[in-house]
C-alpha cells in the first residue's frame, strides 16, 4: 500500500468515525468506504484532480495515505477535514443531557472537505424524497458517471466532474429515479460550479445568498452542503423531515414542532445552532412517533 503519507497529531481528542459519518451518503456510497481495519476511505474530486484518501487512527496520531493527482491538495486539506479549524468549546450548554452528552462525546468535530459541488449535488439529489431513493440515486450515478479513484481499494469512485453532471441526459437521470425538478437544479450548479466553490471559503450569510441564488436551491440543501464543505456550526437545516421534531423534544419536551418553533427555540445558541443539532442526536433523544410515514416515490416509471 504505498502512495504519499502524512502523519500528523491532532493535539485534541478526535473521534474519527463520527466526524466523518456525515460525509458518507449510505452504507453503499461508491465514495466512501468503512475498513473493517477501523480506517476511513475517501474518494474525492480536487482542484488538483481526482484523489484517494486512507485515513486511519492509533495511538492519538493520524496516518493518511493519498493517491491520484489530488493527493497533495488531500493531505494539506486533512487538519481542516478533521476539524482543526472546528472549536467545539463555542457551544455552552446547560447541565442536563446536552451537557452530559458534550462531554461524553469529546472528540466529535464539525469536518470541512472545503468541496462544495461534493456536498451540494448529493444534497439536491436528497430534497423532498426519502434517504433510501436519495442514496439510491447517488449510488447509480457514480456507478454510471463517476471516475474510478486511483490507489488500491476497489470499487471507490469520485463524483462527475461539473461538466459531466451537466452533461448527464435526461433519460440516465430518469432511470437514477431522479425527476426532472431536481436533475435541472443540479445541471443548474453545475454550471456556475466555480462560483458555488467560493461559497466554501464566505461567510455564513453570503455563502447562504451563493447557493440559495441557484433555483431549487434552498435553505435545507444550503445548510446540508455548508455543514459538510465548510464546517458551518450554525447551518440549520430548515425544511427537514424529522429535526423541528427532534428540537422541540429534547429543549421543550415538545412531541411536535415546526420550522419556526425549531428556530425559536434554537435562536439562544446561535452562531452554534448546527453543532446544538449534531449535539441532541448524540443524546439519543427521540420524539414520540405517530403520524404517516413518507414514502418512497417511483419516478423511474414515470
Amino acid at each position: 500500500m504505498p502512495g504519499t503519507v502524512r502523519r500528523w497529531r491532532p493535539g485534541y481528542p478526535l473521534d474519527l468515525g463520527r466526524t466523518l459519518f456525515p460525509l458518507r451518503r449510505g452504507p453503499a456510497d461508491p465514495s466512501f468506504h468503512a475498513g473493517a481495519d477501523g480506517a476511513y476511505w475517501r474518494a474525492s474530486r480536487t482542484p488538483g484532480g481526482v484523489g484517494t484518501l486512507r485515513i486511519a487512527a492509533q495511538a492519538g496520531e493520524i496516518e493518511a495515505r493519498a493517491w491520484g493527482a489530488g493527493a497533495d491538495w488531500l493531505l494539506e486539506a486533512l487538519p481542516r477535514l478533521l476539524g482543526a479549524e472546528d472549536d467545539p468549546a463555542a457551544l455552552v450548554v446547560p447541565p442536563g443531557p446536552l451537557r452530559d452528552a458534550q462531554r461524553g462525546h469529546p472528540g466529535v468535530r464539525l469536518a470541512r472537505t472545503g468541496l462544495v459541488m461534493e456536498s451540494l449535488v448529493p444534497a439536491i439529489l436528497e430534497q423532498k424524497v426519502t434517504t433510501l431513493e436519495a442514496y439510491r440515486a447517488w449510488r447509480t450515478l457514480l456507478r454510471d458517471f463517476g471516475t474510478p479513484a486511483p490507489g488500491p481499494q476497489p470499487g471507490l469512485r469520485a463524483a462527475p466532474s461539473a461538466r459531466d453532471w451537466a452533461t448527464i441526459p435526461s433519460w440516465e437521470w430518469h432511470r437514477a429515479g431522479v425527476d426532472p425538478k431536481r436533475s435541472a437544479t443540479v445541471v443548474r450548479a453545475a454550471r456556475i460550479a466555480p462560483r458555488m466553490e467560493e461559497a466554501g471559503a464566505f461567510g455564513h450569510a453570503e455563502a447562504f445568498a451563493r447557493l440559495t441564488a441557484v433555483p431549487g436551491v434552498g435553505p435545507w440543501t444550503a445548510a446540508e452542503t455548508l455543514q459538510r464543505a465548510a464546517g458551518d456550526p450554525d447551518a440549520v437545516s430548515v425544511g427537514d423531515f424529522h429535526l423541528p421534531n427532534l428540537v422541540g423534544w429534547a429543549l421543550a419536551g415538545r412531541p411536535r414542532s415546526d420550522d419556526a418553533q425549531m428556530l425559536e427555540l434554537l435562536e439562544p445558541y446561535r452562531p452554534q445552532r448546527h453543532r446544538l443539532c449534531r449535539l441532541i442526536g448524540l443524546t439519543g433523544a427521540r420524539a414520540p412517533r405517530h403520524g404517516p410515514r413518507l414514502s418512497p416515490e417511483d419516478h423511474r416509471g414515470r
